[in-house]
């Protein structure tokens, strides 16, 4: 269950003025992410970041996430001189992170990999399903295959593989079991893949 972070910290009753937060929202693993959805002066940013990490870390919060929209591009700089580190990126923002608890970082990594499926599809009469690729490296190489496809975000493996099926022949099929896994590491070192 997430909850708001209230906007304001109060100071010790020796000072007079309250000081303005970053808008957060508590998250379940006991950090506070921040969803920077209006524009703000990089300054102003840098000003309230310092002052919200010092209230957060007061707090014995554990992490920061810090989504930026690709248009509030000027506050990436702020936020990497407060030690935030880059975790991923999607088409139209940018997700920053920092562990703040003195403790070992366990911050989950970005996802590093996609689930593939290949189909292998037979009839009552023991004929195996194959296709010829339109595009991909098999493009216009002659070569039949299985039908393949990614697994979409969210999705299933069962139900992808149904779907890729349908896709790519046109075919209903109905999935009956998981035959193999298969896990394949690529390193990408000076343009060369290994």
């Amino acid at each position: 269950m997430s909850t708001s972070i209230e906007q304001e910290m109060v100071l010790p009753e020796n000072e007079v003025e309250n000081i303005e937060l970053l808008s957060s929202i508590e998250n379940a693993h006991g950090g506070v992410t921040v969803e920077m959805k209006e524009p703000m002066d990089s300054k102003l940013f840098a000003s309230k970041l310092g002052t919200s990490l010092s209230y957060w870390i007061q707090q014995k919060k554990r992490g920061v996430w810090i989504k930026l929209p690709i248009e509030f591009s000027n506050l990436v700089e702020p936020a990497v001189k407060e030690g935030f580190l880059y975790h991923h990126a999607e088409s139209d923002y940018l997700m920053l992170v920092k562990w703040i608890l003195e403790t070992s970082d366990t911050l989950p990594a970005n996802a590093s990999h996609r689930v593939g499926i290949g189909a292998f599809v037979m009839n009552d009469k023991g004929e195996v399903l194959v296709v010829k690729e339109k595009n991909g490296i098999f493009k216009d190489t002659g070569v039949w295959k299985l039908p393949t496809g990614t697994v979409d975000e969210g999705e299933d493996i069962w139900a992808a593989a149904i779907r890729e099926v349908k896709e790519e022949t046109g075919v209903d099929t109905e999935f009956v079991e998981i035959l193999s896994f298969r896990y394949e590491i690529f390193v990408v070192t000076d343009s060369v893949t290994i």
